[in-house]
């Protein structure tokens, strides 16, 4: 039997419920390991599903609620050593790649422990060991439960916890050759504007605000969803377009915010004028770290600030449908953004989906930090199950590529408004802005973890 299975304290068997929700990993290439099987709810992330055809549409509150069911039947209990809460849970990644590569040898699945990564909610320090060959990456962290939607958030704060699938993805991603910044945006097409700008020039009255609104759409057409930096299939990419999508609807007041002292956009705007305008207000989701702290040799780092911004700019079509420019944020829109940004940590509890963008780019800065500063060589580790293309596989999900333009299409006064815009991050701005601190040595130095575990407190 794998010792890794066993350490944990779970259950020989893995019941096929446990393989949904993206966080689920088909491991290696060895003949004795069955196929990975997502099941029909497991396209379910941040309350959102995509169908065959890409479309982008809400989950039905009786299909969550099957996902949180599903989950809470099939998760398995949390080992006795990771149920409390840490405030600085260590996880090391050459005894984690190695305990995998163990399972995959004896035909094992992974333990949920190790899907949600000990239960690590968030990395602080980056740390790491060449006489031990190792990274080991420490943050806060606790046991986990079904939270909503299906996201498994810490017992006590509610906070997402980090996924394995999402640290793969993004160590993968940033080890391509070409340097990509890791984006998604949700924008009308330029043949959907060219049509509705001659639609709109033939109407003399709003008329019936529905009929209007369904006119509008139609020439409109769906709305497109573009991705790069991090293969489209993958739960990463999934996160940041819920997260797009949950930004736009809350904005345009399609649904109501989930936190207090966040009103939508248009309840903050003045409407004027009549029928459409060529502008379209943009907001998008940005990483907003301090600069990493380092100690003199490198080894040691610490993110000390690490949160989410929403920015705003309004774009400019002409008639053919193209942007013609890009101007800086109307008062209105930029009020929005800034009150979106102060109340980001309430909404990353409230909504999985921000919370869950916000480990997603954590993830993403660790990895960039490893190969920007050559961490692995540093340390004379090997990963090959975590970074390599024949070590574990990561989750594979419908590819999301449109949604519908009533999802953000809204009426105020007499004007029409669609939002546009979408979440960028760069994680290596991030990993290159650093400053020494000689005490994170110290740090590194008294950091104590098992040599025979993937995890210590």
């Amino acid at each position: 039997m794998c010792s890794f299975t066993q350490s944990l304290g779970v259950r020989g068997t893995w019941p096929l419920a446990v393989a949904t929700l993206a966080v689920a990993l088909c491991l290696g290439t060895a003949a004795s390991v069955p196929a990975q099987v997502v099941s029909t709810l497991g396209n379910a992330v941040g309350g959102v599903a995509i169908d065959p055809q890409g479309m982008l549409r809400n989950m039905e509150r009786q299909a969550l609620e099957q996902v949180r069911k599903d989950w809470e039947q099939q998760l398995e209990p949390v080992p006795q050593g990771l149920a409390g809460k840490c405030e600085l849970r260590k996880v090391s990644l050459r005894n984690l790649d190695a305990a995998i590569a163990q399972c995959v040898r004896e035909g094992k699945k992974l333990p949920d422990a190790a899907q949600f990564l000990g239960g690590l909610q968030q990395v602080r320090y980056v740390l790491v060991y060449p006489d031990r060959q190792d990274i080991v990456l420490v943050g806060p962290a606790e046991g986990w439960k079904v939270g909503p939607q299906g996201t498994m958030v810490g017992v006590s704060t509610g906070r997402p916890v980090l996924l394995l699938d999402d640290l793969v993805v993004a160590l993968r991603s940033v080890a391509a050759p070409a340097r990509s910044v890791m984006s998604c945006s949700i924008d009308p097409t330029p043949e959907g504007l060219r049509r509705v700008g001659i639609h709109v020039k033939g109407l003399h009255t709003i008329g019936n605000p529905r009929q209007t609104a369904a006119g509008i759409e139609e020439q409109l057409g769906p709305q497109k969803i573009t991705l790069q930096g991090v293969p489209e299939t993958s739960h990463f990419a999934r996160v940041m377009v819920a997260a797009d999508y949950r930004m736009k609807s809350i904005s345009m007041g399609l649904e109501p915010s989930p936190v207090a002292g966040l009103p939508s956009f248009l309840g903050l705007m003045q409407a004027s004028g009549r029928g459409m305008k060529n502008m379209l207000p943009r907001w998008w989701l940005a990483p907003d770290y301090g600069p990493l702290a380092r100690d003199p040799d490198g080894l040691a780092w610490e993110i000390r600030k690490a949160s989410v911004k929403a920015m705003a700019e309004n774009d400019f079509f002409n008639a053919a449908g193209l942007r013609e420019k890009t101007v800086g944020a109307d008062p209105v829109s930029q009020k929005w953004a800034e009150q979106m940004t102060a109340r980001y940590d309430d909404l990353a509890q409230a909504e999985p989906a921000f919370g869950e963008l916000r480990n997603c780019i954590d993830l993403a800065v660790v990895a960039a930090l490893i190969t920007q500063e050559n961490l692995l060589q540093k340390a004379g580790a090997s990963l090959p199950m975590l970074t390599g293309s024949d070590g574990i596989r990561t989750a594979s999900m419908e590819a999301p590529r449109q949604v519908a333009t009533g999802a953000s299409l809204v009426k105020k006064g007499r004007n029409w408004m669609i939002a546009a815009g979408g979440v960028q991050i760069n994680p290596w701005a991030i990993a290159a802005n650093s400053q020494p601190d000689a005490s994170l040595a110290n740090t590194r130095a008294q950091t104590t973890f098992a040599a025979d575990s993937w995890w210590s407190n």
